[in-house]
């Protein structure tokens, strides 16, 4: 199965149900093999029901051709295996097996093992000792063991094993689809801002990614060339003229553009839009033989944009904030991954929230602090309440026009709460929701000396968020932020004075922390002080034990999470580098290294 968009295969799960070899008068390893199988059987309808990739599919999951008792089984599996194009191996039994035998030792594949807490057979026996074989031999595995002790008869998976299995799939898929992709740059260095000043040993080692490189002249060299697809361009245009409303203008009336340049403005941005999307994946639609129908197979990539580009081009604002949303003017479509400024590490943010959740992804700058006294100040008395008041304050996020216009909160589920939906849950209602609650307004002339247009929405609604962001330590290397929080939603004429002390034609989105009352979590301030860039990426839903999960797979120690102790899901051997779960995270990851080095 091909991605529509990208070269590569999708990641499968292979399950490899293991089992006692024994045969002999009493046949212990004949009395298994149904009970086994259908354990494996189990496993994998629950992956294939709940874990979909990017594309809306339903994981492909295979089962080995036989149970796996003795080394030659285990070599046969792995053939099959690789035959099937198999990533991720999760290990299931009910009953004492023979570890070393049976494990998986192909140190590329990502690992599980689930072991039956059951009285009849000591499946819970099997997977400490392979567990500890794991450890002994350097192949980190997940553990996945139920609380409460199951008959050997029954064939549900209880729902705390339920948990685990899903997220380490979620996560191990996620790592699984980056492998092989590529990041595609467009320019380079923006305003002295780290993150877009790209690692490549990163990005090879960490996630197995290649860096690709274009200088953003050939977006002009392509548009005075023809070199798009014509018929897409005028489709994109009158789509925007007829659903993409354009705002005020801020710019004093002496300077602003007339009619004829702003028509002509919009023109550029659009052709640019179709452009970047065309470098990313290519474009099939021109004619044969031109080097340009090959994109660059990249699952992300940024923008410099500022300032060589946007002194003298409109900004691709528009680009940005489209190409990031669940939907253009096709409908809807698996939404980019497109970063601001080329912020290369919030770009890689943005990935992991969209792989692990199908969502599209907000960007946006770690702009404000507002504690309860400075907004009663700015607001001539209001008092915060709910989630903001809990959070001693909360966090302005706001950049120029590059949120996808999901993050307006317009989607409503049934019972009229906001929501972020999977892209392939996008109707056209929901479409014109987001649509109406934004408008494109022209650039601020002093940021943007060229020009271009700037979404606007205002995020009017509390949805539950997870604000992420990775982060380059020199002696350390990448280690990751978490925030699981609140979007909040303040009366409009509270919004408007806060929003206009910044730029008010740029998306707004304020932001609540789940406090912790210690560290880095005991106020929204300290979440803000704590931070580790100006940038975020910030994905709906609480999914910040995903993100634990994924990060331990490519050796990513978090240095800050909220996450309850509970969710926190790490390999097995994690436990072997002490009783803080945080310091032995970064032993574990400068142990382990990079999967790729």
């Amino acid at each position: 199965m091909n991605n529509r968009r990208l070269i590569g295969e999708y990641p499968i799960i292979g399950i490899r149900p293991v089992i006692d070899a024994r045969r002999g008068m009493l046949d212990v390893r004949g009395s298994l093999e149904e009970q086994t199988m259908n354990m494996a059987k189990a496993a994998a309808e629950l992956l294939r029901n709940n874990i979909k990739y990017v594309n809306g599919q339903a994981v492909k999951v295979v089962i080995s051709d036989t149970t796996i008792g003795r080394v030659a089984e285990a070599a046969a599996c792995e053939a099959q295996f690789k035959r099937e194009g198999v990533d991720i191996t999760l290990t299931v039994t009910p009953c004492w097996c023979y570890g070393t035998e049976t494990m998986d030792m192909n140190p590329m594949t990502i690992k599980g093992v689930w072991g039956l807490n059951a009285t009849e057979r000591p499946g819970a026996v099997y997977l400490a000792a392979v567990l500890a074989a794991h450890a002994q031999k350097g192949l980190p595995a997940f553990g996945i063991y139920g609380k409460d002790v199951q008959d050997a008869d029954e064939s549900g998976i209880p729902e705390d094993v339920k948990e685990k299995l899903l997220r380490f799939s979620r996560a191990a898929v996620a790592v699984a689809t980056m492998k092989g992709k590529s990041y595609l740059q467009i320019g380079s260095i923006s305003m002295g801002i780290a993150g877009s000043i790209i690692n490549t040993d990163f990005f090879e080692e960490y996630l197995g990614m290649r860096v690709e490189s274009v200088d953003e002249v050939e977006i002009i060299r392509r548009i005075e060339e023809g070199i798009y697809d014509k018929e897409e361009f005028q489709k994109a245009l009158e789509w925007r003229k007829k659903y993409c409303k354009e705002g005020f203008d801020k710019n004093p009336k002496e300077v602003q553009k007339s009619r004829k340049e702003k028509d002509e403005d919009w023109e550029f941005v659009i052709k640019t839009t179709c452009i970047i999307r065309d470098l990313m994946e290519g474009q099939t639609n021109l004619p044969k033989g031109q080097e340009e129908i090959l994109g660059h197979n990249a699952i992300a990539g940024g923008f410099q944009g500022q300032r060589q580009w946007t002194d003298y081009y409109p900004n691709t604002d528009f680009a940005e904030a489209i190409m990031n949303s669940s939907f253009d003017w096709n409908g809807a479509r698996e939404p980019y991954v497109l970063a601001t400024e080329n912020d290369t590490l919030n770009a890689v943010s943005m990935l992991f929230g969209k792989l692990l959740t199908n969502r599209a992804q907000l960007f946006a700058d770690v702009r404000t602090y507002w504690s309860p006294g400075a907004v009663a100040k700015a607001t001539d008395g209001y008092q915060l309440e709910g989630k903001a008041l809990e959070a001693g304050g909360f966090i302005h996020l706001i950049n120029s026009g590059s949120a996808c216009l999901d993050a307006s909160g317009a989607v409503k589920l049934e019972n009229g709460e906001s929501v972020i939906k999977e892209w392939w849950n996008i109707t056209e209602k929901d479409q014109i929701a987001c649509l109406e609650a934004t408008t494109w307004n022209p650039a601020d002339l002093g940021y943007f000396r060229g020009s271009g247009y700037s979404s606007r929405f205002l995020t009017k609604s509390q949805m539950p968020c997870t604000m992420i962001r990775l982060n380059l330590v020199k002696g350390i290397g990448p280690v990751m932020q978490i925030a699981e929080g609140w979007t909040i939603a303040l009366p409009d004429e509270v919004s408007d004075k806060l929003w206009k002390r910044t730029d008010y034609t740029w998306p707004c989105t304020w932001f609540a922390p789940r406090t912790t009352d210690k560290g880095a979590f005991k106020t929204a301030y300290d979440v803000m002080n704590n931070w580790g860039a100006n940038h975020a990426a910030i994905s709906y839903g609480h999914i910040g034990g995903d993100i634990i999960t994924l990060c331990s797979m490519l050796r990513i120690p978090v240095c800050m999470h909220n996450v309850p102790e509970e969710e926190i899901f790490r390999p097995a051997v994690w436990n072997s580098y002490g009783m803080d779960k945080e310091a032995a995270d970064y032993r574990a990851c400068k142990a382990y290294g990079p999967m790729y080095k």
